[in-house]
């Protein structure tokens, strides 16, 4: 039966609203059409803006904050060794002299890696920890906007570690100075402690990257090391 049929059959004759069927073949056209343009622009993506979205053998993300992903070179060189499974590919394809194959979009580790380890103590997971808020007002802030500071001051003796280190703004962290808490009324909203990396994993829910793409969502998240006072 011929598509858009409207009419009988029998002793009457049969009926088809033509109109309706040349623009359901117009809308048609169109989608084949969009969806061609769609790939060739995937065809012509720089090989930079084709990163992996690497997952644990879990299915889940290394790393929600920073995004764990790899640079497409990382990522083929993963495959070659036969360290990850290809789950999802973007239309970008890469030739040698011999072959040719998609670039991955999201990759799976064959081996879990553990979370059992302490996270590294860093600006970024304390800013992360934190949440990108001072410890001392509660308002959030930019990476550059904020620093660090020794809720009991290195000159009375503070430690540089988890325990005794919170995110704060200029304004406060100058303001507090080198003074005790109780000296100047200003004690940490949150009290600081070590994060788990589970810890750190949650947070970092919070802050998604700019740049996501459409084959990542269904598995959907500057590091310079703190001296650490043993």
């Amino acid at each position: 039966m011929a598509n858009g049929y409207n009419g009988t059959t029998g002793n009457g004759p049969t009926v088809y609203d033509s109109g309706s069927s040349a623009h359901q073949h117009l809308i048609e056209e169109r989608m084949r059409e969009r969806a061609r343009r769609m790939r060739e622009v995937g065809r012509n993506t720089p090989l930079e803006q084709c990163p992996a979205l690497i997952l644990n053998a879990d299915y889940r993300p290394l790393s929600y904050y920073p995004l764990s992903i790899w640079p497409w070179q990382e990522a083929v060189k993963a495959i070659f060794r036969g360290t990850v499974h290809v789950i999802s590919e973007y239309e970008r394809v890469i030739h040698s002299p011999t072959a040719q194959m998609k670039l991955p979009s999201v990759l799976v580790l064959k081996d879990y890696i553990s979370y059992n380890r302490k996270p590294v103590f860093t600006r970024f997971n304390l800013f992360l920890r934190d949440k990108w808020c001072c410890q001392y007002c509660g308002d959030q802030f930019k990476s550059s906007d904020l620093t660090f500071d020794h809720v009991i001051p290195r000159a009375r003796g503070g430690r540089t570690n988890w325990e005794n280190i919170v995110a704060a703004c200029q304004p406060c962290n100058l303001k507090k100075g080198s003074k005790l808490p109780s000296q100047c009324h200003m004690h940490p909203i949150r009290k600081p402690h070590e994060p788990t990396l589970s810890e750190l994993q949650e947070c970092g829910r919070q802050f998604p990257p700019s740049f996501l793409h459409d084959s990542w969502s269904d598995f959907l998240y500057w590091d310079t090391e703190l001296d650490l006072d043993e």
